[in-house]
């Protein structure tokens, strides 16, 4: 699996808030679009936001990073703030599925 990840800092948690808000919403809408696995947006006490997109494969990922200057260039042009951006790889990865193994029978005859 190969991701994207972005780690930026701003000045205050209320500012990485905002930005946050910017970021799920923008990136939200082009899950489809680039096909994301998985779309990962956290925010730090001291004003750190970093966002996570895990890719099926690295024509996925190139595809996303030829045309997410957009994405970039109306963040710098918004907001303040101290920004580290690479593409990897992930060697370990750990997600439990949230499902339910319960199986409910009824039978009709007893209602």
């Amino acid at each position: 699996m190969f991701a994207k990840v972005y780690q930026y800092k701003f000045p205050s948690i209320t500012e990485a808030k905002v930005a946050a808000s910017f970021c799920s919403d923008y990136l939200g809408k082009q899950i489809t679009k680039y096909k994301f696995q998985s779309l990962n947006i956290l925010i730090g006490k001291d004003g750190d936001l970093s966002i996570f997109i895990k890719f099926e494969n690295i024509e996925k990922l190139k595809k996303y990073e030829n045309e997410s200057d957009q994405f970039i260039r109306e963040l710098k042009q918004t907001f303040v703030f101290k920004e580290n951006e690479f593409a990897g790889v992930f060697v370990y990865n750990f997600e439990s599925e949230a499902t339910s193994s319960e199986i409910k029978i009824s039978n009709p005859a007893l209602q």
